[in-house]
């Protein structure tokens, strides 16, 4: 290890590695806890999306809810948790989907999908680094969105594929 830099939900490792090919290199990594996204299913026509601001794009973004895991919690639990955070619902029904690398060049972050149904409303509790609002769109809204270009989060594109709005 050359340097590690610790934050609040990661950390970024800076170390010497022995590739399979031999060589020997330096590289540089974000070591993430791993994360959820959940595609909300309010009925089999309706989805809550959110409005979301992303600083590193000074702009707001369509999402599907997603948060990082806390320490030794599992992604069921942090899928909950976030749901109820972001978009004031609970679900009694949560169906993993899969799992997606994002961004393998540079992480080691595990993002699982999880669809949720049978939608309860309940109180939101924001983060207050987050500034977001849900909205509630038809699959066609999301499809018709997603056409235009308007849904450019890749986490998304993927919880839209896995949970089978487009293909």
């Amino acid at each position: 290890m050359i340097k590690k830099i610790k934050y609040k939900k990661f950390n970024f490792l800076i170390f010497k590695k022995r590739l399979p090919n031999g060589v020997t290199t330096k590289l540089e990594m974000i070591d993430h806890p791993g994360a959820v996204l959940i595609v909300p299913f309010l009925s089999k026509n309706k989805l809550i999306l959110l409005r979301q601001y992303r600083a590193a794009f000074d702009q707001y973004l369509f999402e599907f809810p997603a948060g990082t895991l806390e320490k030794g919690e599992s992604p069921l639990s942090c899928a909950r948790r976030e749901l109820a955070e972001e978009t004031g619902f609970a679900a009694s029904k949560f169906i993993r989907l899969g799992k997606i690398y994002p961004v393998p060049g540079y992480s080691n972050e595990v993002i699982f999908i999880y669809k949720a149904e049978n939608l309860r409303p309940q109180k939101a509790r924001k983060d207050e680094d987050e500034v977001l609002r849900p909205v509630i769109f038809s699959k066609n809204e999301i499809i018709s969105l997603f056409k235009k270009r308007r849904i450019v989060d890749a986490k998304t594109i993927c919880g839209m594929a896995l949970s089978r709005l487009i293909s």
